[in-house]
């Protein structure tokens, strides 16, 4: 959250180790200005009451209309039940809010009947109705049901009620967690809306723990009724990735400074505890992004915060006229394990394309591995190698592929990890998906830029 010229990043964090710990999972604490250079705070929250015996879990903050700051989290309590707790700054005006107060009269949501116990959790970021009262998502697993979306209401943040309906329901999908509501402007334009975003088409985001996946889909919010109908297919299982690689749990925020929307996601980036151990961490969040609707009204567009680019020190420039056919051309000057690469492909001769198979469509990630970058197509593969060894051996590609399909192009775009380390029992697997581009409409025009952060591509 944005809060008094500083921005807040709250975690899951075990202060006692690098696993998720016994009951001790608490909220770490990071504050920056840029949302680059973070200085790290004592935990912001830990087990310390009945109703979190066994854990801070996740939960989201909010920022009141006088300016003062609210968080919603989830407790397990002493008898292993998820509960939904409230915790307020010590000092609103203290500008690290280095201490939070959690009231004795937590739980503020208890877990209902109808719930499971071990599957209610997640509130979100609370929106302000048109009728006063405070809304916020909180994710669960209905008895004989399946996963839902449930909306909460409340005046104070103290007393809340239940919606009769929920804000989504996923049948066949299962548990569900984190869900994100927000509201997007028209098709296009990158200036974000803060939660409650009245009359705008909004994007309801799901993390789906069956496929370890974040999936999302523009639709329209009743703020009324409190429910949300999709746009597309109502099963989120076949809405629109967030994202093609290794990223869970997603969360955005608002962000006032520069009226954009921001998103984090975690990425495990874990191979064994034992690793894990070894290294003395196990998870990484992503570099933040800024998060717009697609001109096409569809998808949203994600990009890295403009203050990345402050990072950047020593600038190497390269032309190269013509990659040949399995040839690769070494970037000289660009040393190290970090790295921020810009490259513009131009494509000639995409009529030679290969063509698509209807049943590569369903599987896109699949036909990545079965399709890596060293399997000659005829255009493509073509892209990067990055952290690559002298020999060759070791590196991680990240490219395209382009198929035609009648008298359309697609473009595959995918990162191939299975070169990216030599080691047995490394998680490996290969990533991907068709991107939603008209490369012959741009000219045979694909531009694609890499972040390179040390083990995280």
């Amino acid at each position: 959250m944005y809060h008094n010229g500083l921005y807040h990043f709250f975690y899951q964090y075990n202060p006692d180790g690098v696993t998720w710990g016994n009951g001790n999972l608490s909220w770490g604490h990071s504050v920056s200005v840029d949302l680059v250079n973070w200085f790290a705070l004592d935990a912001a929250l830990q087990p310390s009451r009945s109703f979190d015996a066994n854990g801070c879990w996740s939960g989201s903050a909010t920022i009141l209309p006088d300016g003062s700051p609210v968080m919603l989290y989830t407790g397990i309590d002493a008898r292993g039940d998820q509960v939904q707790n409230v915790a307020f700054p010590k000092n609103a005006s203290d500008p690290l809010l280095v201490e939070w107060v959690k009231p004795e009269y937590n739980p503020v949501i208890p877990v209902p009947a109808d719930i499971k116990r071990d599957d209610f959790r997640d509130p979100s970021t609370a929106w302000l109705g048109a009728d006063g009262l405070w809304r916020i998502a909180v994710a669960a697993r209905v008895h004989d049901v399946g996963g839902a979306t449930l909306i909460y209401r409340s005046k104070d943040f103290l007393r809340w009620e239940r919606n009769a309906d929920p804000l989504y329901l996923a049948h066949a999908a299962g548990m569900v967690e984190c869900p994100d509501l927000f509201p997007v402007s028209e098709p296009g334009v990158e200036v974000g809306l803060p939660a409650s975003g009245a009359g705008a088409r909004h994007v309801l985001k799901m993390s789906v723990m069956d496929t370890v996946q974040d999936y999302y889909v523009v639709g329209r919010y009743d703020d009324t009724a409190d429910t949300f109908v999709p746009e597309d297919d109502d099963d989120c299982r076949s809405w629109r990735r967030l994202d093609y690689g290794h990223v869970y749990a997603s969360k955005s925020f608002f962000d006032p400074s520069k009226n954009r929307r921001v998103l984090w996601g975690w990425a495990n980036e874990s191979d064994s505890v034992s690793d894990d151990l070894v290294r003395g961490w196990s998870g990484v969040q992503t570099v933040p992004r800024k998060i717009w609707l697609d001109e096409d009204g569809k998808q949203l567009r994600q990009w890295p915060v403009e203050e990345i680019e402050t990072l950047r020190s020593k600038r190497v420039n390269l032309l190269i006229p013509e990659v040949n056919a399995g040839g690769v051309n070494e970037i000289i000057g660009v040393m190290g394990t970090q790295a921020d690469v810009e490259v513009v492909f131009e494509v000639p001769a995409l009529e030679h394309a290969d063509v698509l198979e209807p049943n590569w469509l369903l599987d896109p990630q699949s036909l990545c591995g079965e399709k890596g970058a060293s399997v000659p197509g005829s255009v493509g593969p073509f892209g990067l190698l990055v952290m690559a060894s002298g020999d060759m051996q070791e590196h991680t590609a990240v490219f395209f592929r382009v198929f035609r399909q009648n008298d359309k192009y697609k473009v595959l775009m995918c990162t191939d990890l299975s070169r990216s380390s030599t080691r047995d029992g490394v998680y490996k697997p290969p990533y991907g998906a068709f991107v939603d581009m008209d490369i012959e409409a741009h000219g045979g025009i694909i531009s694609l830029r890499t972040l390179v952060d040390h083990s995280v591509v």
